[in-house]
């Protein structure tokens, strides 16, 4: 029996939406302000690799695990960011066998572009939602992240 598409269900107004909404627009924003500062790859997927280095550097290896793609993507965006002068790799003091990827000086420089467009985002939603509201926002945000499950 085919279902007629009446019978599906409603798309809901929920939080997960206007949570990934919002992240969606702060990305959009965020990525549009970086590329305008000079950085035109932080548009391209290879720039989601910064959000999950550990300053001191991070074993390749667990670049797969902490940003869900296959060992070969995390391969291509790191020799691509290698190529541009934003992380190296380095050996690896705890693992002979495996690198570890981490900022140069020019990509030091990077994040204090990056630093500088986010507290520029960030003025605009103080006000927009005024300090009060901001900060119960940020308190919200927290308080979500403490709760969620395992």
């Amino acid at each position: 029996m085919v279902k007629s598409l009446d019978d599906n269900p409603e798309l809901l107004d929920h939080v997960g939406w206007r949570i990934w909404r919002a992240a969606q627009a702060w990305k959009a924003e965020f990525d549009a302000a970086m590329v305008a500062s000079g950085h035109p790859w932080f548009a391209e997927a290879r720039a989601n690799v910064l959000a999950h280095l550990d300053r001191e550097g991070t074993p390749q290896a667990h670049l797969v695990t902490r940003m869900g793609v296959t060992k070969q993507a995390v391969q291509q965006f790191v020799d691509e960011l290698v190529a541009d002068g934003i992380v190296e790799r380095r050996a690896n003091p705890n693992d002979a066998r495996s690198k570890v990827v981490a900022f140069t000086r020019r990509g030091l420089r990077v994040l204090d572009d990056a630093n500088r467009v986010k507290r520029r985002i960030q003025r605009r939603y103080v006000s927009v939602l005024g300090e009060g509201g901001f900060a119960r926002f940020m308190d919200d945000l927290a308080a979500l992240h403490a709760a969620r499950s395992p």
